[in-house]
């Protein structure tokens, strides 16, 4: 079962991200720590009473009947209504529609719970949540008083439809047709990999669609973006006839069976009423403009995913009794054997990092938004790709080491174990793979500019180790200075990239050891701002000693278990893409 860590989600939340700079530059109760501690304590027990207790059921799949519809699994319906009605699905829209305009910051780590209890359910509100941002900020008044409110109060759902079965990443071959009909579209064509695209949790799907109109220019700019609801909404705002979308299957998945994939059949019968959002031709920017919020959503997946596996995983080796461990005695659960310690601490830190850096990820977003300054948006640009690429990555190693500490019982499926490991492995595809990630990190953020935002970035992580070194606290020092020379280490992979401007394959080739090398250095940084802030606290009255000395003896296992992996990326970085790229296809395609 799940229970939320809290102490942590609490100390990220107080002490690494800067709330009072947030604070000045966005007004909100949700700051303080009465309001924040009461949202976190009441999703806690949410998570894990009401969401939590569907998870394994949900591992069966969701059901279609012969006539389109689908049957979520047992438990869904009913925790979407509840989640509706005690407001969980209000937080983040605007006041303006029902909303409670919840801080990023605030909500990051509640949907992070949502995450961790049950991801495939959890997918269903975080789409919705997607689709909401998108109309509040690009859809007309009719449709966002139409269709925002019953979605801010769980009774709709929202989906995003940009795949077609010849268009995965390259959406300029999008053959899905709207033609004009009066004050609406017609909306013909089919789209597959549609998340929640037909359920039963809610009365109405709200469905954004990308397609083409007649006379729209060919590739990416003849893209337009369209509303199309399951049900047509009356005058009155009660729901009408059935639009003409069906649910022609759903997809049979590796892991998160729950959620139901649909692929969606538009047109059948004259053609699906559609809304133009936005303007004509502009679909791929108002996508793009939703996906610093979506891709940040999936690293938060990983990070959730990886949390609940771990929980699982430590209760286990807490029990388990298999052998004598070193030093031990007999009798002792597995937690004793050095590698299983070694195991359990690995993972606990490594996801001390992932949410530190989610922390100020969310922070970073909360600023960007209310804050129109360059800096913010260039800094929030540089960290949702390294959220999504190392949080996600980070999570199939983390759920594979789960499985690994329950030995042969974490390959069998009554455990639950493998079920982690499954669900986690869409992570690194969906929302863009991790290398789109490396290439938007690699060329947009890092060359184009001259790696002046980067370099911002390690200027940033630099000032903050000399500023501990100079403090002269005895457990930082050495973490300080090994963080400090991973940052030397960047430096030099930067130029090399640079350098390397003119010949863009080299930089391709070394994308993936760039974002997980910039992965491993950001969490690091917040490990040991951790640390020495965690050390700070215990000489105080009442301190937590035992949670607070747990924070800095994992900053140190983080630093010198990954800090020194940063540093061979780096040279991998300078060394390596020469290799890889001299290597030809026709070689790999030779009979062994």
């Amino acid at each position: 079962m799940y229970h939320a860590p809290l102490k942590d989600m609490r100390f990220v939340f107080r002490h690494l991200i800067d709330r009072s700079t947030l604070a000045s530059t966005y007004d909100h109760d949700a700051w303080g720590d009465d309001l924040s501690d009461a949202i976190f304590d009441e999703a806690a027990k949410f998570a894990s009473d009401i969401i939590a207790p569907t998870n394994a059921g949900g591992d069966k799949g969701s059901v279609r009947s012969e006539d389109g519809t689908v049957i979520t699994p047992a438990g869904f319906k009913d925790a979407y209504a509840a989640m509706g009605a005690a407001g969980w699905t209000a937080m983040d829209a605007s006041e303006e529609h029902g909303g409670q305009a919840m801080p990023m910051a605030v909500s990051a780590i509640v949907n992070e719970m949502w995450q961790s209890a049950n991801m495939s359910f959890a997918l269903c509100h975080l789409l919705t949540q997607g689709q909401i941002y998108a109309l509040e900020k690009y859809a007309s008044a009719e449709h966002k008083a139409q269709y925002i409110q019953p979605m801010v109060e769980g009774r709709w759902t929202g989906t995003m439809n940009l795949t077609e079965p010849q268009a995965g990443t390259d959406l300029a071959a999008i053959r899905s047709m709207a033609i004009p009909d009066g004050d609406h579209y017609r909306i013909s064509g089919q789209k597959i990999y549609i998340t929640y695209g037909e359920h039963d949790m809610a009365e109405n799907i709200v469905h954004l669609v990308l397609a083409r109109t007649p006379d729209a220019p060919e590739g990416h700019k003849g893209i337009s973006v369209f509303l199309v609801p399951k049900y047509l909404i009356n005058p009155d705002g009660s729901l009408g006839e059935r639009n003409d979308v069906t649910c022609v299957s759903i997809e049979k998945k590796l892991g998160i069976k729950g959620s139901p994939t649909a692929v969606l059949q538009y047109g059948d019968n004259g053609g699906a009423v559609g809304y133009l959002v936005g303007e004509l031709h502009k679909g791929l920017e108002i996508m793009f403009a939703m996906m610093n919020h979506a891709r940040f959503m999936v690293g938060l997946q990983g990070l959730a995913i990886s949390e609940r596996a771990y929980q699982q995983a430590l209760s286990y080796a807490m029990d388990r009794k298999q052998g004598t461990p070193l030093d031990g005695k007999n009798g002792d659960a597995i937690i004793g054997h050095p590698d299983v310690l070694r195991l359990m601490a690995s993972m606990r830190a490594d996801i001390m990092a992932m949410r530190g850096l989610l922390g100020i990820g969310a922070a970073a977003m909360d600023m960007a938004t209310h804050n129109p300054e360059k800096n913010h948006q260039d800094r929030l640009g540089l960290l949702v790709p390294i959220i999504k690429g190392w949080l996600t990555e980070l999570s199939l190693e983390i759920t594979s080491q789960a499985i690994q500490v329950h030995g042969g019982m974490g390959f069998i499926e009554e455990t639950g174990a493998a079920q982690h490991y499954r669900d986690a492995r869409i992570l690194p595809i969906y929302e863009g793979t991790t290398a789109i990630q490396a290439n938007d990190l690699v060329f947009r953020k890092t060359l184009r500019d001259g790696g002046a935002s980067i370099t911002a970035l390690l200027d940033d992580i630099d000032a903050d180790m000399d500023a501990l070194i100079a403090e002269n606290m005895e457990q930082i020092l050495p973490m300080a200075s090994r963080v400090r020379t991973s940052t030397a280490c960047a430096r030099d992979a930067i130029s090399h990239l640079l350098a390397s401007a003119n010949t863009p394959r080299k930089a391709a080739a070394s994308g993936h050891h760039f974002i997980m090398m910039m992965g491993m250095l950001t969490g690091g940084w917040q490990m040991v701002r951790g640390a020495a802030m965690a050390i700070k606290q215990s000489k105080e009255q009442g301190a937590d000693i035992d949670f607070l000395t747990t924070r800095w003896t994992l900053a140190d296992v983080f630093v010198t278990q990954r800090m020194p992996q940063a540093d061979a990326l780096a040279e991998t970085i300078m060394t390596g893409d020469e290799a890889v790229l001299t290597v030809a296809a026709e070689l790999l395609a030779a009979e062994a």
